[in-house]
Formats: structure tokens, C-alpha cells, sequence
């Protein structure tokens, strides 16, 4: 699990109430997807989080515990999400279905553009950050298991051939996920979006 706020520098003397945290975090995330970290400022942070400079200092340390702590609440969020449609599915191949139905429906019109944090941190900062690095790694390992789980519970329910290997097979899919996001930035439609997912669904064959 990703660290809790706290540890990323929110600082708890004066911090606003929690709900208060989490709805300033979310608009954070809309900008940082956006724009990224390097041109998000902090102006536009306090603008969009509807905090005052004397608030925002107060709950945060500096831009980069604020991006840091929107990351945790990004994932935290879409994490509790995407677990919620798993728990729907009927089988192992259903809920990968489910699971490449959830980044394609992200991955197209005004969501597409406004893009993936995990994905955006990736390209942006984790060659250099090693905090955004390690919260990078810790999605995309946690994406793969889950990935490699459902592949393994089709092979025990009967609806996925056991001739497809769980290792491989996660870390493609876990690609086509990613990759989605990333396409998602130039505004495909919903049917390309798609388009993805019934090819990706043949690998289970």
C-alpha cells in the first residue's frame, strides 16, 4: 500500500480537516495530469485547491509534497475504484476484461487528455526523483500482481486456457494498460479505445 499522506510532508499543525485535504488533492491531481509537475506552479496549485497561501503552507511543505501527496490520493482513489468493478466480475477472464474496460474508459475523450499521474510521473520524473521513482514502481508492480492473480484465477475457474503464461501474458497487458493511458493524451474515441481491449482479450485465448 502507498504511503500514507503523512508521510509525504503534510505538515498536522493547522491542517484543514481531512475531507477538506482530499477535495484540494483532487483538483492538484487535475492539474498535475495536465500540466505535469515541472509547470504546474504554485500559484495555479493554490487556485486550483482553493486554499490560501497561509492554508496551503500550513498542510503542505512545498510543491513537492503536495505532488507527492496528490499521487497517494490519485492511487488511492483508483485503486479503490477499479476494485470495486473487480468484485463484480464472474471469472478470472471477466475481470481482466473488467480491469481493461476501466483504463479504456479513462483513456479516451476529456479524461484521456487530461491523463494518467502515474503514467506522467513515469515520463517525467522518475529518472531522476527517486521518491516518484519508488511510487512509480510500487503502482506498476501492484497493477502486474494483480494482473498475474486474475490470469491465475481463470486458469482455476476454467476461463482462461492454462496455456497462457501468467508472467508474460500480466506484463503484456500491464503494457496495453499503460499503453491506453498514453493514447488516451491525443483524444481517441471511445470505439479506438476499445478497439484496444477486444485485441488485448485474445491473448487470453
Amino acid at each position: 500500500m502507498d504511503n500514507p499522506i503523512s508521510d509525504v510532508a503534510v505538515r498536522l499543525p493547522g491542517r484543514p480537516r481531512e475531507f477538506e485535504i482530499d477535495e484540494a488533492l483532487d483538483k492538484a491531481i487535475i492539474v498535475f495530469s495536465e500540466r505535469g509537475y515541472h509547470a504546474a506552479s504554485i500559484s495555479e496549485l493554490k487556485k486550483a485547491m482553493g486554499l490560501a497561501a497561509g492554508s496551503l503552507y500550513k498542510a503542505f511543505k512545498d510543491k513537492k509534497a503536495i505532488f507527492l501527496a496528490a499521487f497517494h490520493r490519485y492511487k488511492q482513489v483508483r485503486n479503490a475504484l477499479l476494485d470495486e468493478e473487480l468484485a463484480n466480475g464472474e471469472s478470472g477472464r471477466d475481470r481482466v476484461f473488467r480491469l481493461l474496460r476501466f483504463y479504456a474508459e479513462a483513456s479516451h475523450g476529456e479524461a484521456g487528455r487530461q491523463g494518467c499521474l502515474v503514467v506522467g510521473t513515469a515520463i517525467e520524473l522518475a529518472v531522476y526523483d527517486a521518491e516518484a521513482a519508488e511510487r512509480v514502481d510500487r503502482s506498476m508492480q501492484r497493477s502486474e500482481a494483480l494482473l498475474n492473480a486474475l490470469i491465475r484465477e481463470g486458469h482455476a475457474d476454467g476461463s482462461i486456457p492454462q496455456t497462457v503464461d501468467p508472467d508474460t501474458t500480466a506484463r503484456l497487458l500491464l503494457s496495453v494498460t499503460q499503453g491506453l493511458r498514453v493514447l488516451g493524451k491525443t483524444g481517441p474515441d471511445r470505439d479506438r479505445a476499445f478497439s484496444v481491449v477486444e485485441a488485448a482479450m485474445k491473448l487470453l485465448d
